[in-house]
């Protein structure tokens, strides 16, 4: 059926159809309806017109018009090349003859001349589909990448259509197309055309044929938004997650807390008889979950992350965010899981560098670095093992906090006196100013700037690593990815979390991102 023979309100009718079917709004189809007829149009009267086309939007009746700028001749500027701009008669009118058209028509108006509406024949039908057809599909591309661009970090249901190299494409909600990459498929799981999946929305980009929705399995926020679903309380926000960290298909941690002191976070996470929690066990193809209580005390956090393994001792450095567990033999295989996999998880969890040990290794450690503190108070300080001892004894680490320690302190040590703790500190002061010295000298040799050898938030050992590497400015270090970092100083040195928390340090600084923060903040 052409438009000429169309009722009108079939029209109109027709075109909220197709809003409602695809999902976008009624003004856009109106809109790409317009766009057809005006293209018809112009292939009747003239290409060379500007002509435009209205349709009422409450009776459907179709207006269509040859419009033109109403113009000075004599005064119509240049063009980019300088050149004047020609006057242009199929476009542009002057103020006399627009008298026509408008009762006062003025310079820079623009007048309408009614055209009668044309005949649509086959062809011309055919063109006003194909105009309309691409204008609707080019805004639902844009509804689907907004409404999904919306979506990331949400799960989605789908169904897969197809599976190409192992990356499995995903039908969702028969609207449009997701895409799981498989190493963002949990390992060990065989899907098939035709099975139904739930995945997170992770990326979403622009392309020519519609939104590409990257979905993945194994992001640790699929597992937390699982138990969003399955967990009235932690929808509702009464239990919170505070972290979770995952080996996918094999075995992952969740930290959980609670304000209220009458809730079992715990409990209720896992459910009755683990009512809760298989359903997220069972989407994630059997992997293991251990659900953790989530503390504000870093000792009592690392010792619950660890489990089942437990924990005789823990000794932990808030400085360099490190913890020493101590456990029975017997339970050392246990707290580091197979092919370490259990502390690994427990790390990635508090955000700690966790280590564990037997209490044979950790005396074989104590002894160590008795050993080494020993040796560093026997030659920065010149003086003898027995001194060294009665500093380590009384809890002195490092040459600094003798440096820097109120001098009572020092002078009551049973054996010492004042003159004694006036000498001990500034023996320090002069070893840290001849360190100092030696790692400024060091840092110029290897070209660094003076903000690199500044940055406090790194020891200085790792800050020559770094120069060493390349690695000249603060700025430098800022550009770094977090897994660059991780590969330059090895990952015996860094952990892939203290990298990130590194190379963000060195971005608020090289370039204010703290600062700003902080005004937004203030205003």
């Amino acid at each position: 059926m052409s438009f000429e023979s169309m009722p009108r309100q079939d029209l109109l009718l027709a075109v909220e159809s197709l809003a409602a079917e695809k999902i976008i709004d009624r003004e856009i189809v109106m809109e790409s309806l317009e766009a057809a007829i005006a293209k018809i149009a112009g292939q009747k009267y003239g290409t060379e017109f500007n002509i435009a086309a209205h349709i009422d939007r409450r009776n459907g009746a179709i207006n269509v018009k040859r419009l033109f700028d109403v113009v000075d001749p004599d005064n119509l500027g240049e063009d980019e090349l300088g050149e004047p701009i020609p006057f242009n008669s199929d476009t542009m009118i002057t103020v006399a003859k627009a008298k026509k058209y408008a009762k006062d028509p003025k310079i820079g108006d623009v007048v309408e001349d009614p055209l009668p509406e044309p005949e649509f024949g086959r062809m011309a039908f055919q063109t006003a589909k194909q105009i309309m057809t691409a204008r609707v599909r080019d805004a639902e591309k844009g509804r689907q990448f907004e409404e999904f661009k919306d979506n990331i970090g949400d799960i989605v249901n789908g169904v897969v259509k197809r599976i190409e190299f192992g990356n499995v494409f995903v039908d969702i909600n028969n609207r449009t197309e997701g895409y799981i990459k498989s190493t963002e498929l949990i390992p060990g799981e065989k899907l098939q055309p035709g099975d139904r999946v739930r995945a997170l929305v992770m990326d979403v980009a622009r392309s020519n044929s519609g939104p590409q929705i990257f979905l993945t399995r194994t992001h640790p926020m699929f597992m937390e938004k699982l138990f969003m679903q399955e967990v009235p309380e932690i929808y509702e926000g009464i239990i919170r997650i505070k972290s979770v960290a995952r080996a996918p298909g094999s075995h992952a941690k969740i930290a959980v807390t609670t304000d209220d002191p009458s809730i079992d976070a715990v409990g209720m996470t896992v459910g009755m008889k683990g009512t809760r929690i298989q359903p997220v066990i069972n989407e994630c193809h059997g992997e293991k979950i251990d659900v953790i209580l989530y503390s504000e005390d870093p000792a009592v956090f690392i010792v619950n992350a660890i489990q089942p393994a437990k924990v005789q001792k823990i000794i932990v450095d808030e400085d360099t965010r490190t913890a020493a567990l101590v456990v029975a033999e017997d339970q050392q295989s246990l707290a580091i899981g197979r092919r370490g996999q259990n502390v690994r998880l427990a790390s990635q969890l508090t955000g700690w560098n966790i280590d564990v040990m037997n209490e044979m290794e950790e005396m074989e450690k104590r002894a160590k670095e008795f050993k080494e503190k020993t040796e560093l108070f026997t030659k920065g300080l010149d003086v003898d093992e027995m001194i060294a001892h009665l500093l380590i004894t009384e809890g002195f680490r490092t040459i600094e906090e003798i440096a820097y320690v109120d001098l009572s302190e020092l002078s009551t040590i049973e054996g010492f006196d004042a003159d004694l703790a006036t000498e001990l500190q500034g023996r320090a002061k002069a070893h840290i100013e001849k360190q100092e010295q030696e790692y400024r000298d060091t840092g110029k040799q290897l070209g660094m700037n003076e903000d690199l050898l500044l940055f406090d938030f790194v020891k200085r050992p790792t800050i020559l690593a770094l120069g060493r590497a390349g690695i000249r400015s603060l700025e430098d270090l800022a550009d770094l990815a977090s897994d660059e970092l991780v590969e330059i100083l090895g990952e015996d040195n860094m952990s892939e979390r203290l990298a990130g928390r590194i190379v963000m340090k060195a971005r608020e600084q090289a370039y204010g991102i703290g600062d700003e923060k902080e005004e937004e903040e203030q205003e």
